[in-house]
């Protein structure tokens, strides 16, 4: 305990100070630090929120008093991770968040007594808008949506009807494909009654248009060179599939280039077959005609031309001309088989196949370790062709073309076929379970505490306790002489240095030029100096803060003559240092 004090006492009242500062900053900025890792660990509660959702969102926080970080100004809030399922739960049970649009609960807030069928259909409208919205965010590629409908009223005494349309706003995340775009339309499409998908638009937050119905797939190239592409990566991998079980993973590059036709043909044809007649329908008409006249050359008298007087009597006068005609007509009406061809080819039609297949040869290890290299055979490359051509429908009309070649693969190449499930490795898997964000923050405060001890507390802290470095102060300094005053050679070490000057010895001079200490002693001097040794003289060197031994010197002084490339880089190193 004594020692302790007086180490203390002999530290002076500035090193006090200056160690008790140094104290009370590192205990204030591990405290910091402990409190910063015990505080709870912040969970994302909502992102991507609308000014009037947060508002909303961090009023229900402030009533429930749970504490929450604002970030991106205002749209990201941070919850306690172990409250963040509970408060998603609440805020859903709260219509929170909406999403800056209103759905069906608008109903339940208005009364139906006294509102008007109109507002009743805004109301509706707006309802829908806002459903619709609300289902497209869900998505995982989309931010932000806003739908607009068209929704026309028939009016009366009119056949016409007049289709509705929707417009739809979509803010992404990294982009929206057509397909997804193509799938959004339908969705609308199906929700709305009387509404087609090319009557449906969408652009995004530039104003692109993504998708416009027969504007938008008219344009759509882009979807054709995906579809493309889709179409020669699945044929890649089924060649894949096959050829990698013969030759071996990783020992296979497979290509294919597929020539489509994106045109889409329909075309009608009506044939007739004279040979299948058939009988449609038959008409049949029968006509007879039967007249009677009385001879021109009979005489006129009364009795002729009374009723029934032909006839009646005989004789000339009653002679008659007899007429009657038959007449048959028959219609018959045949049936010509006809048939009737409506052909619509599709866009996307195959018209030609490319396939370029790559395999490595056989790798035969020796004793020693070392691979020998020997190409396949050419009924081997025979046999794999046959493979592939089964594998893609290979059609010789259409002009497709394989080609099988066995060249030694570089080691170093990468499959492409692999190289997309490469990407998802053990840091994927690693940063998936764990919070990257909390252990980068974690890592920073490690580094920080690091540097704070080994750049900042341990050099301070040597400086101030090590008795080479301190100040002469009232602590016991030879012959008594006040504190801060450069102490002189003893009078016996002052005779030796003297003569050693005379005698052209190597002596050590202060900034004064006066000698303090011999470089190389002699053995008569070192016994000299031994008496000095033993009542630990010390001696102050001007311009130096605090006190040096007289033997350290000396030691010194024989380090430096007999390492003298070590000693320069020391001191150069200590200049450094001070500089």
């Amino acid at each position: 305990m004594d020692g302790t004090l007086g180490f203390l006492r002999g530290l002076g009242p500035m090193r006090l100070l200056a160690l008790g500062s140094v104290t009370i900053a590192l205990i204030a900025f591990f405290a910091v630090i402990m409190m910063r890792v015990s505080s709870p660990t912040m969970s994302l509660l909502y992102s991507d929120l609308s000014v009037s959702d947060s508002a909303e969102i961090i009023a229900k926080l402030d009533g429930l008093n749970i504490p929450y970080e604002l970030k991106g100004d205002g749209t990201t809030i941070l919850v306690p991770k172990d409250e963040a399922l509970r408060l998603r739960m609440s805020m859903a049970q709260a219509g929170l968040p909406s999403g800056g649009s209103v759905g069906y609960e608008i109903f339940d807030n208005t009364s139906a007594l006294g509102t008007t069928s109109f507002v009743q259909n805004m109301n509706h409208l707006r309802a829908l808008e806002g459903e619709l919205a609300r289902t497209i965010r869900a998505l995982d590629s989309v931010q932000a949506a806003r739908v607009h409908l068209v929704m026309p009223e028939r009016e009366l005494f009119t056949r016409e009807r007049q289709d509705p349309t929707a417009s739809i706003v979509i803010k992404s995340r990294g982009g929206l494909a057509r397909s997804q775009a193509k799938g959004i339309q339908f969705l609308v499409a199906s929700a709305v009654e009387g509404l087609i998908p090319s009557n449906v638009s969408i652009i995004d937050e530039t104003g692109v248009m993504i998708a416009g119905g027969i504007e938008g797939d008219a344009g759509g190239s882009a979807s054709l060179d995906e579809r493309q592409r889709e179409y020669e990566n699945r044929l890649r991998r089924q060649v894949a599939d096959i050829v990698t079980s013969v030759v071996g993973s990783n020992r296979a590059r497979i290509q294919v280039a597929a020539e489509m036709d994106f045109n889409r043909i329909t075309r009608n044809s009506e044939t007739f077959d004279p040979e299948g007649q058939v009988v449609r329908s038959t008409q049949t008409v029968e006509e007879s005609s039967s007249a009677t006249e009385r001879d021109p050359e009979a005489g006129v008298t009364v009795g002729n031309n009374l009723p029934d007087a032909i006839g009646q009597g005989g004789g000339e006068n009653n002679a008659t001309n007899s007429e009657s005609a038959a007449r048959v007509e028959e219609t018959v009406n045949y049936e010509i088989s006809r048939t009737t061809t409506t052909e619509v080819v599709e866009a996307g039609r195959i018209k030609r196949l490319s396939v370029a297949v790559l395999v490595d040869g056989l790798y035969e290890t020796a004793e020693d370790g070392t691979q020998t290299y020997t190409a396949r055979t050419q009924e081997e490359l025979e046999l794999i062709g046959r493979l592939v051509r089964s594998a893609i429908g290979f059609d010789e009309t259409r002009g497709d073309k394989v080609e099988v070649v066995n060249l030694q693969l570089n080691a170093n190449a990468i499959d492409p076929l692999s190289a997309d499930d490469a990407e998802q490795g053990f840091v994927d898997g690693l940063m998936a379970n764990l919070d990257p964000m909390r252990l980068a923050e974690l890592g920073a405060l490690l580094i920080v505490t690091i540097l704070a001890i080994f750049l900042v507390a341990r050099p301070l802290i040597a400086r101030l306790t090590t008795p080479g470095v301190q100040e002469a102060g009232p602590a016991a300094i030879a012959g008594g002489a006040p504190a801060g005053t450069p102490q002189l050679p003893s009078p016996d070490m002052k005779a030796i240095l003297e003569q050693a000057v005379a005698d052209g010895q190597e002596v050590i001079r202060g900034p004064d030029g006066e000698p303090i200490a011999l470089a190389n002693p002699t053995p008569e001097q070192q016994a000299a100096l031994a008496l000095e040794d033993e009542t630990s003289a010390m001696i102050d060197i001007a311009q130096i803060e605090g006190q040096v031994r007289e033997s350290s010197i000396r030691k010194i002084g024989e380090l430096v003559q007999n390492h003298p490339e070590e000693s320069l880089s020391i001191l150069r190193g200590w200049l450094h240092e001070t500089a």
